[in-house]
């Protein structure tokens, strides 16, 4: 169950005029696929581009690291984004995926292996610095230009201090969750972002000042046909 400090959830349905932009949480750059995909044996498409000296997009690069959950997340968010004004160089198309050393980077911002071995030595964690510093300053370059009736969507671990310590701060009362996030693991959540996308069906957002992150389990829903890594 979540609730606030008094009792009173607010929360929103989705309204056309509302904007909104989304931050996603980043792919974990130490894993299985991270080492394989940064192997120099690794001959797929996407590995020889990460290799090359342009690199690969962030999101395609999270999505493939992460599987489902990130890959819900960036479908999800680039479905239901609705930035105040797209043609802004800061706010751009409404979606920006947090990074461990870098800040707020737009999911098609191209990395090498370089940048992905370092993401991977990075620690995702608010007392760091050199991941907390970066993030501050990109994420108070995004709150002066969306205005102060945009609302900022977190798209990742809602009961971590990692993201919302720093993010709320800035944010404040524009810092929303998906009220459904409540409860459910990783792939749940991502299996939840791809159904919803699919059927054009956004989720409830409540915002985050004064709310408790924690609740049971939601019953298990299947992943949509091909949602696998």
């Amino acid at each position: 169950m979540l609730v606030t400090q008094d009792s009173q959830l607010t929360t929103e349905r989705v309204s056309r005029g509302q904007p909104r932009v989304f931050l996603l949480s980043p792919a974990n750059c130490n894993g299985r696929r991270a080492k394989q995909i940064l192997s120099s044996r690794a001959m797929f498409p996407l590995a020889e581009r990460l290799r090359s000296r342009q690199g690969a997009p962030l999101g395609e690069l999270f999505a493939f690291v992460s599987g489902l959950y990130f890959r819900g997340k960036l479908t999800y968010a680039r479905r239901f984004a609705a930035p105040p004004d797209p043609a802004n160089a800061v706010v751009g198309c409404g979606v920006h995926v947090i990074t461990p050393n870098a800040g707020l980077r737009d999911p098609d911002t191209l990395v090498t292996s370089t940048a992905v071995r370092a993401f991977a030595g990075a620690d995702v964690h608010p007392d760091n610095a050199a991941y907390r510093k970066p993030l501050e300053r990109s994420a108070r370059s995004l709150a002066n230009e969306i205005g102060a009736d945009c609302h900022v969507v977190l798209l990742g671990s809602i009961a971590s201090p990692k993201y919302v310590g720093v993010l709320l701060d800035i944010f404040g009362e524009r810092l929303r969750f998906p009220l459904e996030f409540v409860g459910r693991g990783d792939m749940s959540r991502g299996s939840l972002l791809l159904r919803k996308a699919a059927e054009g069906a956004e989720l409830t957002y409540a915002p985050f000042a004064g709310a408790v992150l924690h609740g049971a389990r939601p019953p298990k829903i299947g992943a949509p046909e091909g949602a696998g890594h």
